[in-house]
């Protein structure tokens, strides 16, 4: 009978340990791999730089949501009617990089050299040339000539008959190299450019009413002026829905457009000054006298109270 229950306590003790043993192994954390050690896909950035055209695009609408200049975007992408662009056509909206410009640089270089025309620095040519040059130019050649007495006398003469000869050929001057054009001076960032309200007038209509700028309402003729310092990369009547319209460019980020005006004052490639007076309000392509004023950042638009002084 005592064997009987020692036999069952050892019985009981062993079902015990199996199951703990089985648990055990069930309770093992579970590590998650993942296959070949991808990591998730980050989000799509968005691509500025090239544009599929859609139905309804014009260049010059497509250069205003881009921020670019309308000649810039036919240069990148070497086109050679601008007016026929078609849907799904894919266009360069963004400068070439840097890479490219410098393999340009280096055909450039190439086609110079196997043309046969050798190139130089645009420096001051040394003193020993300089010299040798004028020497080889100026001095009189030797000559041989039988003697005599009228030949001897003649040498004897003072040369300045002859050495008038010369010098009248040194008189002319070459005409001074005109000097290049200055490069335009934006401004390096956004916040270093100054603003000012691009005309008088109430605002009728604000950037909160789902508009792209401000509308200012005016008298017809009224000054339009540049509300910051830039250059003009837009003149024309090209974009529908604005009617004559001036875009200034005033950093590489930022531009101001000015729209329905009655008449433009400025042309494509004119460096402006703030307050300067660039168009005179109208009411080109629209049903009243206004300014549509816009400020664009990387080509978006962006609310111009943000950066007008407060009247």
């Amino acid at each position: 009978m005592r064997i009987n229950t020692t036999r069952q306590i050892f019985l009981i003790s062993l079902v015990g340990l199996l199951s703990a043993c089985s648990s055990t192994q069930n309770s093992a954390p579970v590590s998650e791999r993942r296959i070949g050690g991808t990591t998730p896909p980050k989000a799509a950035v968005e691509d500025r730089t090239t544009y599929t055209v859609r139905k309804g695009d014009t260049l010059y609408r497509i250069a205003l949501d881009f921020g670019q200049s309308y000649s810039e975007i036919v240069a990148w992408n070497n086109l050679a009617n601008p007016n026929d662009i078609k849907v799904g056509q894919v266009l360069r909206v963004a400068p070439p990089d840097s890479a490219s410009g410098r393999s340009g640089g280096a055909q450039i270089g190439s086609i110079a050299s196997s043309s046969g025309v050798e190139s130089r620095p645009l420096g001051p040519p040394s003193t020993t040339t300089a010299s040798t040059t004028a020497t080889n130019k100026t001095s009189p050649r030797g000559e041989k000539r039988p003697y005599s007495d009228a030949t001897l006398a003649e040498m004897q003469k003072p040369d300045s008959a002859q050495a008038a000869a010369p010098a009248a050929t040194t008189t002319a001057k070459p005409a001074a190299p005109t000097e290049p054009a200055a490069p335009v001076a934006l401004a390096t960032d956004d916040d270093s450019v100054s603003w000012m309200w691009p005309a008088e007038g109430k605002v009728v209509g604000t950037f909160d009413d789902g508009r792209k700028g401000l509308d200012i309402a005016g008298k017809s003729g009224q000054a339009v002026m540049a509300a910051g310092a830039g250059k003009v990369m837009y003149a024309g009547s090209g974009i529908r829905g604005y009617g004559n319209l001036v875009i200034v460019k005033h950093t590489s980020n930022l531009l101001s457009a000015y729209a329905h005006n009655k008449a433009i004052l400025v042309k494509e490639g004119q460096n402006v000054n703030k307050g300067q007076k660039i168009a005179e309000m109208g009411d080109s392509d629209s049903d009243s006298v206004k300014l549509h004023f816009e400020i664009r950042q990387q080509g978006k638009p962006v609310d111009p109270s943000k950066f007008l002084p407060s009247r």
